[in-house]
């Protein structure tokens, strides 16, 4: 849930977020000659960045006189010089939003509400995947334009998975006591360094050389997903009341600690806790067979594995599969010197033509319903099957919690959250803890 528990996470130790800084704003001297107009756009992503520039060709030409100067910042650079900017009223035109984010933001009045713009444009906000748009509004107002989706699926090592004789179900299944195929499987996938696998006689949990799942400190993609579709909820509405030591949401979390110190399938928080944990790098190296992650990881992962990815939908639980859908928005800066400008920039990338050349190109589920099919043919050229993704997008979601000074609340959750993970503390008392952070005024 927090900024080191974000999309941004999955990509940790992948190619990076180091970009070109070519810094600026639209309170610099940005207007061209002849009445041109340059707007800055900024981002995180560098991969990315790769296909923002036929979008934004695309966008000159059908509005000849605008051009688009992109800035990638590195993830920690973007929010820090954000932030200063958006206080001395001098911020790129249009720039991306998280979820985690717009809370803080969001009643500042610095992103600029897009109502108008929508409805001028027609853009009918009923074709976008519903929980981005929920994501992005406050106080009745549309603040945020739809950019595209982050689902969670399960990520896995396919040489791994054939060499223990494991057929990839159609559907995984998980419950608090243990029983399900998912459980089942994870321990065929988990060997100790003399062979023997989880669960038969003589296996040494202190001597394992690959994990079959690797249950970590990750919201979007770990226990916030437990813990809906063990019937319970994290909060009851945006910017509501967190509900984390509810009955169903402590079996969800206890589930998470049997994953490790239990069942023995996932190492524990020592090696995976953030900031400093190994993670997504083990998955990587093939330690662990299995691994929970947005789709956004995707291309970051597969430059750096030496093994064919399969996709899976996260198991369902008890109240059956749900996934948490964590999507990014292009907003719009309130005091944007070119308001006309930015909103036809910011209508364009909500466009069916915008989207679709980011799916088409594999790097973004678009967040307009309807528009993912390329994304799907892209990652099967590549040898990846990602429709669990979408499926999973189509079915049961929720979204990621919202709540004002979301920013500081989240950093201390994790705090409390990694204790989970190296079996500290009982999880009752850790759900209390973190209902008590999030539900501070």
């Amino acid at each position: 849930m927090s900024s080191h528990l974000s999309r941004r996470t999955l990509l940790l130790g992948a190619a990076g977020l180091a970009g070109v800084t070519a810094c600026g704003s639209s309170g610099d001297d940005d207007a061209g000659s002849g009445g041109s107009v340059e707007l800055v756009y900024r981002l995180w992503d560098e991969q990315q960045e790769v296909g923002y520039k036929k979008v934004f060709a695309a966008f000159t030409e059908e509005n000849p006189g605008i051009t688009v100067r992109m800035e990638v910042l590195p993830w920690d650079q973007y929010w820090s010089k954000l932030t200063t900017e958006l206080a001395s009223g001098k911020a790129p035109d249009v720039f991306w939003m998280t979820v985690e984010s717009f809370p803080d933001l969001a009643g500042k009045g610095v992103l600029a509400p897009l109502d108008d713009l929508i409805a001028d444009t027609k853009i009918d906000l009923g074709k976008y995947h519903p929980n981005v748009v929920e994501s992005y509004k406050f106080e009745d107002k549309q603040l945020g334009m739809p950019k595209d989706l982050g689902v969670v699926g399960l990520l896995y090592n396919k040489t791994l998975v054939a060499k223990a004789g494991v057929t990839m179900p159609k559907e995984l299944t998980w419950a608090p006591d243990g029983s399900g195929n998912f459980l089942e499987i994870a321990r065929k996938l988990t060997v100790d360094k003399a062979g023997v696998r989880a669960g038969q006689s003589g296996f040494d949990p202190a001597s394992v050389k690959q994990w079959g799942f690797c249950s970590w400190n990750h919201s979007q993609t770990q226990w916030l997903n437990w813990i809906p579709s063990n019937g319970g909820k994290a909060m009851d509405k945006p910017y509501g009341t967190f509900e984390f030591a509810g009955e169903q949401s402590v079996q969800a979390l206890q589930w998470a600690r049997d994953l490790i110190y239990k069942w023995n399938v996932s190492p524990n928080g020592t090696r995976t806790n953030p900031p400093t944990g190994q993670a997504t790098e083990m998955f990587y190296r093939g330690e662990v067979a299995m691994f929970p992650a947005n789709n956004a990881l995707l291309p970051f992962a597969l430059p750096e594995v030496k093994f064919p990815i399969g996709v899976a939908a996260m198991p369902a639980g008890p109240a059956g599969p749900t996934v948490v859908i964590n999507g990014l928005a292009e907003v719009m800066f309130a005091k944007t010197k070119h308001p006309d400008e930015a909103g036809k920039l910011v209508a364009f990338l909500g466009s069916e033509k915008a989207q679709k050349l980011m799916g088409d190109a594999g790097y973004i589920i678009p967040a307009l319903t309807g528009a993912g099919a390329g994304y799907t043919a892209y990652w099967k050229q590549k040898g990846v099957d990602v429709q669990p993704f979408l499926d999973s997008a189509a079915g049961s979601t929720v979204n990621m919690p919202t709540a004002e000074g979301w920013t500081a609340k989240v950093a201390e959750i994790n705090k409390a959250v990694n204790d989970l993970y190296l079996d500290k503390t009982d999880v009752a008392g850790i759900a209390a803890t973190m209902d008590k952070i999030g539900n501070e005024k």
